[in-house]
């Protein structure tokens, strides 16, 4: 399964691609408004840390303007990839990004016919939003096992990236269940790490070393 981080920070980015688990990241206009920097130059910069896939999405929800945004994105870096809202505009967009062999990534899914939908006009990714429909009292997770099963049966070529995750328990069953890619906040990827038993067990290795060398 492949680790994307899901942020427009620079040193978070950094962060994870030195622990040596970071495949890609995936951002958008409001991630990188909080970095209070223009888009596309905080885009490049991300592209020269990252050389896995970045996710950037485009604020058009018309067919025409998406199209001209992602033409614009593109000449950033070589791996960009277009964030289009799932919508019928966005499925056209899709499908005419995906004839010119751009890169897409389909967001804003919280249901299994919009996740076949945007695998038939041809996106790389689909982003079901876990997090927003547990916080509805729907269980986030059996979307991505219900498009996981979908996929599986017709041979889909599109990848189930799983998004809005807010908890290392997301990240455990998006595993299990089989999603090809989890993008998640830097925070998430911290608390991956963690564990009780380590730092206890390193707590006292570090004070049985300290003793045996005060006993010398």
């Amino acid at each position: 399964m492949k680790f994307f981080i899901d942020t427009a920070n620079l040193e978070e980015i950094k962060e994870a691609a030195a622990m040596g688990v970071l495949d890609g990241v995936t951002t958008n206009p409001s991630l990188a408004a909080k970095e209070k920097a223009p888009y596309n130059e905080l885009l490049k910069q991300i592209c020269e840390i990252v050389k896995g896939p970045v996710s950037a999405e485009v604020i058009a929800t018309d067919y025409e303007g998406m199209i001209r945004e992602a033409s614009e994105l593109i000449k950033i870096a070589d791996n960009i990839v277009v964030k289009i809202p799932t919508i019928k505009e966005g499925l056209k967009a899709i499908k005419t990004l995906n004839g010119d062999g751009i890169l897409t990534n389909a967001t804003l899914v919280f249901s299994p016919m919009q996740a076949v939908l945007v695998a038939k006009a041809g996106a790389t990714y689909v982003s079901p939003f876990i997090g927003r429909l547990d916080d509805i009292s729907t269980h986030g997770m059996e979307l991505i096992d219900n498009i996981v099963t979908i996929y599986n049966n017709y041979g889909y070529n599109t990848e189930v990236l799983v998004a809005s995750v807010r908890h290392p328990m997301h990240v455990v069953e998006a595993a299990m269940i089989g999603a090809d890619v989890v993008t998640m906040p830097f925070k998430v990827i911290n608390q991956l790490i963690k564990h009780p038993l380590t730092d206890i067990g390193l707590e006292k290795f570090i004070a049985d070393y300290k003793k045996a060398k005060k006993d010398q």
